[in-house]
C-alpha cells in the first residue's frame, strides 16, 4: 500500500479529516464532502465501495438530522451526542487507513483495500460497511455516548427508545437504496420478490442492532477493565471482520 492511500484525492480526504465535527450538521457536511472526494478515487471511480457505503451513511444520518429539527426523538441530546459519537469512528478508521497505520480496525479494512480493485457490487460494498459500523462501532459510540451523558443503557429507557426508532429511519430508507445498488436484471428479481427482500433487511438491519445494543452493555459492564475491554474490542473486530470479508466475497454478492 503505498503512502498516498487515496491516489490523487488524498490530500482533499486527510484535510477533511483534520476537522472533527461536533454536531450532526457537521457529520452530515462531512459525510457529503467525503461522498464527493471517494466517487473521484481511481481506478473504480463512482464504482468505489467505499462511495457506496458513504452513500447510505450520508442518506440515513440526514434522515436522523431531519428527525432532530422535527423533534421526532424523546432524548434530541442523546441521539445528537450518539450520532457524533458513531461517525467518529468511522473518520478515525479512515485517518488511521489514510496513515497506512496497522492500527486500522479489521473490520474496516476489507472494505477499504478494495477500493484500488478488485471491483466489488455496491450492494454487497454497502453491507460491508453497514456491518463495519453497526457491528464493531457502535457498541463502543454507545458506550463513549452515555459515560459523556453520566448515564447507561438501559432496556426501556427514553435513549432505548429513541435508538430504537432509528430502526424506522433504515426500514423507511432501505427499498429506494437498496434499489439503487441494483443491477438491471436485479430489479426485475427484486419486483418478482415483492416486497419480501425490503422486509428481510429491515429485519436484519433490527436484528443487527439491537446485538450491538447487547454488546455495548456488555462492554459497558467492563469499560473499566482495560483487559477485559481490549478482549471484547478484538473479539468483535475479528467476528465483523470476518463477516464483511464474507459479504465481499463472490459468495456474499450472489446470496445478495
Amino acid at each position: 500500500m503505498s503512502e498516498a492511500v487515496w491516489g490523487p484525492v488524498h490530500r482533499d480526504i486527510v484535510d477533511l479529516l483534520a476537522d472533527h465535527p461536533a454536531d450532526v450538521p457537521a457529520v452530515v457536511d462531512h459525510l457529503t464532502k467525503l461522498q464527493d472526494m471517494l466517487v473521484r478515487l481511481p481506478p473504480l471511480l463512482h464504482s468505489n465501495p467505499l462511495a457506496d457505503f458513504n452513500k447510505l451513511y450520508l442518506v440515513i444520518t440526514t434522515s436522523v438530522l431531519d428527525g432532530l429539527y422535527a423533534d421526532r426523538f424523546v432524548d434530541p441530546g442523546f441521539l445528537s451526542r450518539l450520532d457524533v459519537e458513531f461517525a467518529a469512528r468511522y473518520f478515525d478508521a479512515l485517518r488511521l487507513w489514510s496513515d497506512s497505520s496497522l492500527g486500522t480496525p479489521k473490520a474496516w479494512t476489507c472494505l477499504f483495500e478494495r477500493t484500488r480493485g478488485p471491483d466489488a457490487r455496491p450492494l454487497p460494498s454497502a453491507a460491508a460497511g453497514v456491518n463495519a459500523h453497526i457491528n464493531f462501532d457502535l457498541p463502543f459510540a454507545l458506550v463513549t455516548t452515555f459515560d459523556h451523558l453520566e448515564s447507561e443503557p438501559v432496556d426501556g429507557s427514553d435513549q432505548h427508545r429513541d435508538y430504537l426508532e432509528i430502526n424506522k429511519i433504515f426500514a423507511d430508507k432501505i427499498p429506494g437504496l437498496r434499489r439503487g445498488y441494483l443491477e438491471r436484471w436485479q430489479l426485475l428479481i427484486d419486483m418478482l420478490n415483492g416486497d419480501i427482500d425490503d422486509w428481510y433487511q429491515g429485519e436484519l438491519i433490527g436484528y443487527t442492532r439491537d446485538v450491538a445494543w447487547r454488546n455495548a452493555q456488555r462492554i459497558w459492564r467492563c469499560r473499566h477493565d482495560p483487559h477485559l475491554h481490549e478482549r471484547e474490542r478484538r473479539r468483535l473486530d475479528e467476528t465483523a471482520a470476518a463477516l464483511g470479508r464474507l459479504l465481499l466475497s463472490p459468495l456474499g454478492a450472489f446470496l445478495q
